[in-house]
């Protein structure tokens, strides 16, 4: 026993170091920088703050380095990271009426106060690849375009919200009342059923964004009868503020980036609520369109009850959708399965081989009493 463990600790040293020179890759080529990483793979490194619970984007990039691109791994690192920091307290509710906007888009208006404001998406790109970026990159050149202003980086303004739009109009369900208790805190205390809505948009903002993805696409296939119109996508900078007890005035510690998603769903009434709109929410740290999209689809699936829709959707079930969305939690217990049994299969081996001598057994006398009959 002693011989066998000392020699699985040098072959995962082994696995370490190896580990290591792939990351590292060819050292004919210059290592990747982590400002490289946050500069020019920015949408991996939001997913990895948004996943990962820690708005930092050097912490981020690290992560991403470290784990050689694989995001749900370079997760798990920035959560078992933010678990070694300490807890000051909890900033004040994101006012993303007050965001700076860089990138709004509505579905539901074509003009609308502020306008529409495309910036920097894929939603219009052709899917095909571009090589001349891999020729510049060897070449180490930047085009004239490049060298001029980003409108990326011009400065972003406030906008209106749509869905306060149709507020205004009473056409829409008001947005839920802040009530000032302390939201329940899911990185500190397990979470039971059934949950109010703030631990349900905390579980979503922390969850796998292919797991939501293929949730809120199930529902606009039938599986919870919802296909909402997208009211509005906004992207930019909220303002974080801190009240700190001990001194008793707010504090701007700086601003994040954030992707809000509302969207607009169809409700018919009841008896005591009139034909009006209902929301769906999403907020994701950075540009995560596709997690926050598919966030507001979920989150309204998961309302069923308290608009008195009928359930019957995976969707819909609460909790099965927020028990399975976090990736580290699914990928320590999938990945666990890599880790040795060899105990516990030597015993289901015996127990087959029982079985099988068991059967084997009864077969002769089984076959001389249909003889007999």
């Amino acid at each position: 026993m002693y011989v066998a463990a000392k020699g699985g600790e040098k072959a995962i040293r082994n696995a370490h170091a190896l580990l290591a020179k792939r990351r590292r890759g060819n050292k004919n080529l210059p290592s990747i920088s982590l400002a490289q990483i946050a500069q020019q793979l920015t949408l991996a490194v939001d997913r990895v703050m948004a996943e990962g619970s820690l708005y930092d984007v050097e912490l981020a990039a690290l992560a991403v380095k470290q784990a050689r691109g694989d995001l749900i791994e370079a997760i798990f690192l920035i959560r078992a990271f933010r678990t070694t920091l300490p807890r000051f307290g909890y900033a004040q509710a994101l006012d993303t009426s007050e965001m700076l906007v860089r990138r709004r888009v509505s579905a539901t208006y074509k003009d609308l106060p502020g306008g529409q404001l495309l910036g920097p998406t894929f939603d219009y790109t052709h899917r095909l690849l571009d090589t001349s970026l891999g020729v510049a990159d060897e070449a180490g050149e930047v085009d004239d375009e490049a060298r001029q202003a980003d409108p990326a980086d011009a400065a972003p303004v406030a906008m209106p919200r749509v869905t306060d739009l149709l507020g205004q109009e009473g056409l829409i369900e008001a947005a839920p009342a802040d009530e000032g208790a302390e939201p329940f805190d899911i990185t500190r205390a397990p979470v039971s059923f059934p949950v109010d809505r703030s631990t349900r948009l905390q579980t979503l903002a922390r969850g796998d964004e292919g797991y939501l993805l293929a949730l809120g696409y199930s529902t606009q296939r039938g599986y919870a009868r919802s296909h909402p119109f997208v009211g509005e996508i906004r992207f930019g900078d909220v303002e974080v503020i801190f009240e700190a007890p001990e001194l008793g005035f707010e504090l701007s510690l700086g601003t994040v980036q954030v992707t809000e998603c509302q969207s607009v769903n169809q409700f018919k009434g009841s008896a005591t609520t009139p034909p009006q709109f209902t929301r769906g929410y999403g907020l994701v740290f950075g540009q995560c369109e596709r997690k926050a999209l598919s966030m507001a689809l979920v989150e309204r699936a998961l309302r069923w009850k308290e608009l008195g829709e009928e359930p019957g959707a995976p969707a819909q079930d609460e909790e099965f959708v927020l028990s399975h969305c976090d990736n580290v939690q699914a990928t320590g217990f999938v990945e666990h399965l890599k880790l040795p049994h060899y105990v516990d299969f030597q015993a289901e081996l015996d127990l087959v081989r029982r079985m099988r001598a068991e059967q084997a057994a009864e077969r002769p006398a089984d076959g001389i009493k249909e003889a007999a009959e």
